[in-house]
């Protein structure tokens, strides 16, 4: 079965139970398939067809999972990306997927005509946050700006989202096989572009599949309410937030944006059971001054992902809590996780869990790919029956990511881990040309770019700081041109904010006379890195 057989299955197995809850409103799962079935259609009559390439350019909200459902139906690919993007990431995503048609947010509006407009896009369809709010709601939302509302100008190939389903014509979908693609994600790695990652029906729905066995003891389906805390657009967040919809009949809590009270509120009132976060996320709700006037004595299953969970975070938890904080490994090329924890037998402090059912893992030296003996610490290689064995239009990079050993495919993860007698695996270190920030996967190549194509920088390295908060800051070491004078720190960052995401600007600049290289002129970040950890301990 595909994706969309498998959610159709679903909503006939629970018909009337809530499907999603969104700024208080809730939309069972007959709600969500009939907004399927008519969005589906409307695509379809807009031309759109099976393995066509759609961006998904809004936050989360329910809007967002009729999107990325009825491109399901009709076969076509999703392309989700942050809303924070900016055109230069957008052109950049459009021209290399071959996407001609994306939906948007009313805010993001304005990035997507401008690319409409060079003829990189072909249609645009948008959407206003309070799109599907009952008119009260969004009245008053907008009398206190708490609904962000963007001007949306008419014109030929623009779509208002709304207008797509008001047929009440149904089109039968497209039956995609469970090796055809259904979303191609874009992760940053380490070089100066993203890199698009084919996930296929299969690999999506054993991945969701293998993170619900792990929670299922806990709480069994389909009593389960899970509270969002990870963006859509990330595969964390798809396992945890499409995977019930598609396949449990859960429900979902979805925001738009994280608030801490506005979370807190919400675990209280629905009783929320399951939550996903970033380690981050988790010390913000730990810090937040009005902690203390709310109950979240409901949560029983606790998972944290995207980064390193610091062992500190995770014993306040449990202290203030009485519950733990499971921490499991994964990355976008495995489609999430490859490591998860067990709930049935006591984890050690530190660990990321033992390898899921679905998943076959290598610990190798790096440089010989010769295994390495338990507990000693080597780069982790993974491989499954239906993995992603190439990035998209990504020839040089795949074959730095991806081996053949023993006839069987596997993904190269650059992470160093080591594996204990019992099976538990330990995070070590990562490599040096990806930085964790906030949650987000940020290349260390595509900063550096950006800085050298200012016209006084002459090189530039950027790397993770450690920080307990956001757990890596990003700093950036420059060297300026000779004869440069008078260009600041402040200069650079802000020269940074008109050309990436507002997370990938450094927070520090520091200024040399030259940066680490090898003997044939390779940049050692990872030396950089090792130089502002020491730093940092001491």
């Amino acid at each position: 079965m595909n994706v969309y057989e498998t959610f159709e299955e679903t909503v006939r197995r629970h018909k009337g139970r809530p499907a999603v809850r969104y700024l208080g409103e809730v939309y069972n799962y007959v709600d969500i398939f009939a907004f399927v079935e008519r969005l589906s259609t409307g695509l379809k009559l807009l031309g759109l067809k099976e393995q066509d390439k759609i961006i998904l350019y809004m936050p989360n909200t329910p809007q967002w999972i009729i999107s990325w459902l009825s491109i399901q139906k009709i076969g076509a690919v999703a392309i989700p990306i942050a809303p924070i993007y900016t055109p230069r990431d957008l052109r950049y995503i459009a021209g290399d997927s071959g996407a001609r048609t994306i939906i948007c947010a009313d805010t993001n509006f304005g990035y997507a005509k401008e690319l409409k407009e060079e003829g990189v896009l072909d249609r645009v369809i948008v959407t206003r946050m309070a799109d599907l709010l009952p008119r009260y709601k969004w009245l008053i939302g907008k009398a206190f700006d708490r609904i962000p509302e963007g001007r949306i100008d008419k014109g030929e190939g623009i779509y208002a989202l709304p207008d797509l389903m008001k047929t009440r014509t149904t089109m039968e979908g497209t039956k995609a096989g469970e090796h055809e693609t259904l979303e191609m994600l874009y992760t940053g790695g380490t070089t100066k572009n993203p890199k698009g990652v084919p996930i296929n029906h299969a690999l999506f729905l054993e991945s969701v599949r293998a993170q619900l066995d792990v929670s299922t003891p806990v709480i069994p389906p389909p009593e389960n309410v899970v509270i969002q805390g990870g963006p859509l657009f990330h595969i964390l967040g798809q396992v945890f937030g499409l995977g019930p919809l598609c396949i449990t009949g859960d429900c979902v809590i979805i925001m738009p944006k994280v608030n801490i009270d506005a979370f807190l509120y919400y675990v209280q009132a629905y009783k929320a059971k399951t939550f996903f976060g970033v380690p981050a996320l988790y010390r913000m709700i730990l810090e937040h001054d009005r902690l203390d006037f709310y109950d979240i004595s409901s949560l029983a299953y606790c998972f944290s992902g995207g980064d390193v969970l610091p062992l500190e975070t995770a014993r306040r938890w449990k202290e203030r809590f009485g519950k733990k904080i499971y921490e499991g490994y994964g990355a976008t090329e495995t489609c999430g996780g490859v490591t998860m924890p067990t709930v049935t037998e006591d984890v050690p402090p530190g660990s990321i869990g033992k390898v899921v059912s679905i998943k076959k893992v290598k610990i190798v030296d790096e440089a010989t790919l010769e295994e390495m003996p338990v507990g000693e610490a080597g780069e982790l290689l993974v491989s499954s029956d239906h993995m992603v064995e190439a990035y998209w239009n990504k020839e040089e990079e795949t074959k730095e990511s991806f081996v053949e050993i023993d006839g069987r495919r596997w993904y190269r993860t650059g992470d160093v881990v080591r594996k204990d007698e019992k099976g538990f695996f330990y995070f070590v270190d990562r490599t040096a040309d990806t930085i964790k920030h906030k949650g987000y996967r940020v290349s260390s190549s595509e900063i550096e770019a950006a800085l050298q194509e200012h016209p006084a920088v002459l090189a530039a390295c950027a790397v993770g700081v450690p920080d307990e908060k956001v757990g890596e800051r990003i700093k950036a070491f420059v060297v300026l041109k000779e004869d440069v004078k008078g260009v600041t720190g402040y200069d650079l960052i802000h020269w940074c904010r008109d050309h990436l995401a507002s997370y990938k600007i450094p927070q520090y600049i520091e200024f040399r006379d030259m940066l680490p290289k090898s003997k044939v002129g390779k940049l050692l970040r990872r030396e950089m890195r090792r130089e502002e950890r020491k730093r940092h301990e001491e």
